[in-house]
């Protein structure tokens, strides 16, 4: 009997301290994936700030001149009657959905040259600078009050998915014998990037825009 207890200790021990050694390895991962995203995407800030730019000159362009922007009425008539009817987790995943579908595709075919990830750039604050325009119309300039709770985690989490998506593109003009190892090291950077600091931020996005949804009725 003695010996089986001292047996069953040795081995609850050696269980505890692999579990310990595991759950250590797991936090290492974890700490290294988010240090190398840091990196990452302080490397990537010049193609963010020109996104950036980019998005609120359109926004601006579209608010100036909403006249020659009304083809947008039919985009956002149908997102309203693709949400109308949904329950609270039902808009939650629609608005997660489309809006990590949006980002990732635009920063994958920025392998395009970049490409991709502008024209998305110019097409959301065209879009953006419209609704604002349709909003303010009729409650006045602090309706942008509405667009703050979301936008603050939303925009951010776009602007950086394009930025490298832009960034990823450029790999062509890395030098000759640099592409290839160029065109690797920026894929899994965006990877980095996409699912330790976007991915987070466009949750927590779709939660605050689906209650104000809800709240408004």
């Amino acid at each position: 009997m003695v010996k089986k207890a001292v047996k069953d200790r040795a081995i609850k021990r050696v269980t505890n301290i692999r579990k310990k050694s595991r759950a250590k390895k797991a936090n290492n991962i974890k700490t290294n994936l988010f240090k190398d995203a840091l990196s990452y995407l302080k490397e990537t800030l010049n193609f963010v700030y020109i996104i950036v730019a980019l998005f609120f000159i359109s926004a601006l362009i579209a608010f100036s001149f909403p006249e020659q922007f009304t083809f947008f009425d039919e985009v956002l008539k149908g997102i309203i009657d693709e949400i109308e009817g949904l329950n609270f987790f039902e808009l939650i995943w629609f608005i997660f959905q489309n809006n990590v579908s949006s980002a990732f595709f635009a920063m994958i075919l920025g392998i395009f040259l970049g490409i991709a990830p502008i024209v998305n750039a110019l097409l959301n604050g065209s879009i953006l600078g419209y609704v604002y325009f349709l909003a303010s119309s009729q409650e006045g300039f602090w309706v942008i009050r509405l667009l703050l709770p979301h936008g603050i985690f939303e925009l951010p989490a776009v602007f950086i998915a394009l930025g490298l998506g832009a960034k990823w593109g450029m790999f062509m003009f890395a030098g000759k014998g640099k592409r290839r190892i160029e065109f690797v090291r920026r894929f899994f950077g965006s990877i980095k990037v996409f699912l330790t600091i976007v991915l987070p931020l466009l949750i927590i996005a779709a939660i605050i825009e689906g209650l104000l949804i809800v709240a408004g009725g």
